[in-house]
């Protein structure tokens, strides 16, 4: 019965196995161990040696830790950081906590990515920061951004800073390289639904010695989160798990929208954050209680993205010849992103089968009721990103995700009269 009612989801605690639940549910009985530990070095150290960086510095999210890294650079006021549109909030938000200026660049339709062209356009005297995003795991054009950050177009003024953001691609590699070592810093998000989880966590790295020592103080200035904001996260696996999946399609996506009113578990965004302000609990370090539960999904990493991989050629193979626009083949899918005319009534009739499939991003900037404006955002600055915002719909990758949950997403979309003449532009 409850294998029945549990939908095949995008999100929703995607990445939890038996292990990570169990551990959670045993960590909540340990508080003597959430907010300083051991746990904490131990997988900074790891981050170090995994991607082969010089400083890793821990947060209790990737904002944190993008903020931290605005901080660390001394930009100031009101100075230019250059990202892309088809992003979310969170990663626009930091840029305004600094108190610089978002410079949104439009994305390639394609890869999803930020457009090569937009961005040389959009640098003005102002601008000190490239912010790149690895979108949906699929690596960004890194050799001609470096290029165009070392070069910058309009000369006379100090080298483009590069940052990338990593939220969506760790283990991803550029020409056979990591993610996250090509700039002067990066950074990485543990949140509930990107490629390992502790529901909130994020991670710094970098190869610069100055930097690194400023992070490191910024890291050592602020506080751990409290008790109860700790409680709320060991919590999400163990209720997601036993109650609320089980139960989605009959009361258990009620008594989550309950749990988050009530503050029982926490919210993946705040409405602070759609307006473009600050939460209490950010910046803070990552308690000892979510790094233990990254750490266990990190010695993971390898299997989890394997499997998306096998799943994302899974549907590259049996959706090659639908009216699908499927994405370059390359990456880690975090999500495997395609493109249809007809995606809100896709996705509506998909969710009445218990197939809850993904809509990142049904705005340039992400959820769809963020405050475009207080954001910073002007309609029709981006207009790729915006019409990506209304044809793309993701398909879950993780780990929990069989070949036989895959086959009757496929099966969805040929009942659903998808099927006719091949369109896709994917590489094969």
């Amino acid at each position: 019965m409850c294998k029945y009612f549990k939908p095949i989801s995008i999100s929703l605690s995607p990445n939890t196995e038996k292990d990570d639940i169990f551990l959670a549910l045993k960590l909540i009985f340990q508080p003597w161990e959430w907010k300083d530990g051991e746990t904490i070095e131990e997988l900074e150290s790891e981050f170090k040696k995994y991607l082969g960086v010089k400083y890793t510095v821990s947060f209790n999210s990737g904002r944190s830790a993008f903020l931290a890294i605005l901080k660390a650079l001394d930009l100031k006021q009101n100075e230019e950081v250059l990202l892309q549109a088809f992003t979310c909030n969170a990663a626009a938000s930091p840029i305004l906590w600094a108190n610089l200026k978002p410079i949104y660049v439009d994305c390639d339709e394609k890869t999803f990515n930020i457009n090569i062209e937009d961005l040389k356009r959009k640098i003005t005297p102002k601008s000190r920061a490239v912010m790149v995003q690895h979108t949906f795991g699929l690596p960004a054009d890194l050799e001609e951004i470096l290029e165009i950050c070392h070069t910058r177009p309009k000369g006379g003024y100090p080298n483009l800073i590069l940052i990338e953001d990593c939220a969506h691609s760790l283990g991803a590699t550029y020409k056979g390289k990591k993610v996250g070592t090509f700039s002067k810093a990066a950074f990485f998000s543990f949140s509930r639904d990107k490629v390992i989880s502790s529901v909130y966590g994020g991670m710094a790295v970098t190869n610069d010695e100055n930097l690194a020592k400023k992070l490191k103080e910024f890291q050592e200035e602020i506080s751990y989160p409290s008790y109860f904001w700790i409680f709320q996260q060991l919590l999400h696996p163990v209720l997601m798990n036993f109650l609320i999946l089980p139960t989605y399609s009959i009361f258990g996506k009620y008594l989550l929208i309950l749990f988050q009113w009530l503050h029982i578990l926490s919210r993946a965004i705040q409405q602070k954050e759609k307006r473009g302000e600050k939460p209490s609990y950010f910046p803070k370090r990552l308690p000892n209680a979510l790094a233990t539960l990254a750490l266990n999904q990190f010695k993971k990493l390898e299997r989890f993205n394997n499997h998306r991989k096998e799943i994302a050629d899974f549907y590259f193979q049996n959706l090659k010849n639908t009216s699908f626009d499927l994405p370059e083949k390359e990456g880690i899918f975090l999500r495997f992103t395609i493109k249809h005319q007809q995606v809100p009534e896709i996705i509506k009739k998909s969710w009445k089968k218990n197939i809850l499939i993904g809509d990142w991003y049904t705005s340039p900037i992400a959820p769809q009721d963020t405050k475009l404006n207080k954001l910073q955002y002007q309609i029709g600055s981006c207009p790729k990103a915006e019409k990506l915002a209304k044809e793309t719909l993701n398909l879950p990758t993780h780990i929990n995700i069989s070949k036989k949950d895959a086959q009757k997403i496929v099966d969805f979309f040929k009942n659903y009269g998808l099927q006719p003449t091949a369109t896709h532009q994917g590489k094969t």
